[in-house]
């Protein structure tokens, strides 16, 4: 009778612990198919038949949260879309006319019939609608670049020639904001895989936001490893006009907290975009009053040559 008891017993043990190993199991796939489900490329639910009634109620419930999200990362990205379309359909409303005051504003301006207060007035005002144009045309490339995945052709560049052109380029407004530039290159040509239009705009930008801080002088660097190559430009800032390294590249920023100056807070962003579809990397950091952006591009195919 013990024995029978006995046995009785080590087979509903038995049975339990293969219960348990296969409810295991099955938990196990449903982490595994929970963390594939953080890829947004993988929609599937987790169907996996369970032997208990309260772990199968789980994964359905699990089925309508996965379903919940996705319907709201779609609607998401609906809504992201949208917006990208209502600031470009804006700034290219806005670039049209902008053009035509701004040339009408030329037009007034060659007129002798003014006043000194009314030169003064109009003078403001072919100021402020340049920066207005600037802002719309920068809203206009930003939304542009953001809904745009063609990737870019990249090639061999030779920075070097690159970065000498665009100094000269640039020079008339160094000197007219009284800045002394300190170039250091390395001894050998340096090439990158990069679009040279998309370079050329984005030391345009770099540039523009130095030329806002920079007193007296600024140094422009380029070093070189066995990763990438690294294009540096540092210039002096005053304590109370240092911006957030942190922040600098994100969407709209602008250190004067006020937002009195002028400029929608883009020219970094966009250098940021333009980097990011260029397989480079950007980031600012700072030591005391010095002000460090640099761009990192992937080396070309160790295509150097002597300078």
């Amino acid at each position: 009778m013990k024995t029978a008891a006995i046995c009785i017993l080590l087979i509903l043990c038995a049975a339990l612990t293969v219960c348990l190993i296969l409810m295991k199991q099955q938990i196990k796939q449903i982490t595994r198919e929970l963390h594939k489900n953080l890829d947004p490329a993988y929609n599937r639910q987790t169907t996996i038949t369970l032997l208990d009634r309260d772990l199968n109620r789980l994964c359905t419930e699990i089925n309508h949260s996965l379903d919940a999200q996705r319907h709201l990362k779609l609607d998401a990205a609906r809504a992201e879309r949208n917006l990208r379309q209502s600031v470009s359909d804006i700034a290219h409303d806005l670039r049209t006319p902008m053009t035509v005051i701004k040339g009408n504003l030329q037009l007034l301006a060659q007129e002798e019939q003014f006043s000194e207060r009314g030169a003064e007035y109009l003078a403001i005002c072919r100021s402020k609608t340049d920066v207005l144009k600037d802002m719309a045309d920068a809203f206009f490339e930003m939304s542009v670049l953001e809904s745009d995945d063609t990737a870019p052709e990249l090639a061999p560049i030779n920075l070097t020639k690159v970065l000498m052109q665009f100094l000269a380029d640039s020079e008339a407004a160094i000197r007219l904001h009284g800045l002394e530039p300190e170039i250091v290159f390395p001894e050998k040509t340096v090439y990158i895989q990069a679009d040279e239009q998309m370079l050329v705009r984005m030391l345009g930008n770099v540039l523009n936001n130095l030329l806002k801080y920079a007193k007296e002088s600024f140094r422009l660097t380029v070093s070189q490893d066995d990763a990438c190559c690294t294009i540096a430009f540092s210039n002096t800032v005053s304590p109370e006009k240092m911006p957030d390294p942190a922040q600098m590249f994100a969407r709209c920023y602008r250190a004067d907290a006020s937002r009195s100056g002028s400029g929608a807070g883009l020219g970094l962003y966009i250098v940021r975009l333009l980097a990011e579809k260029q397989n480079a990397a950007v980031r600012a950091q700072t030591a005391g009053d010095l002000l460090t952006i640099c761009i990192a591009f992937p080396n070309a195919a160790q295509k150097t040559a002597s300078a």
